[in-house]
């Protein structure tokens, strides 16, 4: 089993459900005392915050990178980065490891693919809906996008970073996401992706008007599925 590293804290909310998820899934797969091997970094949100707000993406990605490192320096043999918006800075963590980085829209494409669904709602941080770091990658593998309207995203980034990140969950928050979903479909969404790590914490399956791909659970899948492929045999 290889270790999996994980840059967290952002929010720490759905880096417990990573953690979580990894080592139910280990657990599931091997069996009896099995758990995942993980090397965890998780970062002070309010930092990372603070560089979102004044748009300094430079120290945000030296904060990502120096956890990246650490997390190799723990022993990992991968590693993740266990948000959505924080991707955007994805290539300093990249190139700051030796081993390999697990994007998490690649992780979230798999499952489209597998469902085929080519068309996904995008609901998270507005960086995420309003810039193309996210759906150029989803691209890449052939997927392409619908984002809420202005007010739609507005209301999407407001219950994130407002309430969702804080541990905040209001059932009127939930009905307002499951009326923009109802919009992505009617403008022809297969599925919807919750491209915030902390939004299926709020809504579920059940909820939703259409299907949905939480990136938390496909990416961490996705991990599992590489720290436990078997180890090639040297020539």
């Amino acid at each position: 089993m290889k270790t999996i590293g994980l840059v967290g804290g952002m929010s720490w909310h759905s880096t417990a459900t990573y953690y979580r998820m990894i080592n139910e899934q280990v657990a599931a797969r091997l069996g009896g005392h099995a758990s995942a091997k993980i090397s965890l970094q998780s970062l002070d949100f309010s930092e990372v915050r603070d560089c979102q707000v004044r748009g300094d993406w430079d120290s945000s990605a030296a904060l990502l990178a120096d956890a990246a490192r650490r997390c190799e320096a723990g022993g990992a043999d991968l590693v993740g980065l266990c948000t959505n918006l924080m991707h955007k800075n994805f290539g300093a963590l990249e190139d700051a490891v030796s081993v390999p980085a697990v994007h998490i829209a690649d992780a979230v494409a798999a499952v489209a693919r597998r469902e085929g669904w080519t068309t996904l709602g995008l609901l998270g941080a507005r960086w995420v809906m309003e810039e193309t770091f996210y759906a150029d990658r989803l691209a890449s593998h052939g997927i392409s996008v619908v984002t809420p309207d202005e007010a739609g995203r507005e209301l999407v980034d407001r219950v994130v970073f407002d309430e969702i990140t804080q541990g905040v969950f209001r059932d009127e928050s939930r009905a307002a996401y499951v009326d923009v979903m109802d919009d992505l479909r009617a403008r022809g969404a297969d599925a919807v992706v919750l491209a915030c790590t902390e939004i299926g914490l709020l809504v579920g399956a059940d909820d939703a008007p259409l299907p949905v791909v939480d990136s938390a659970v496909a990416h961490a899948s996705l991990l599992v599925d590489l720290a436990l492929e078997p180890a090639l045999e040297p020539a």
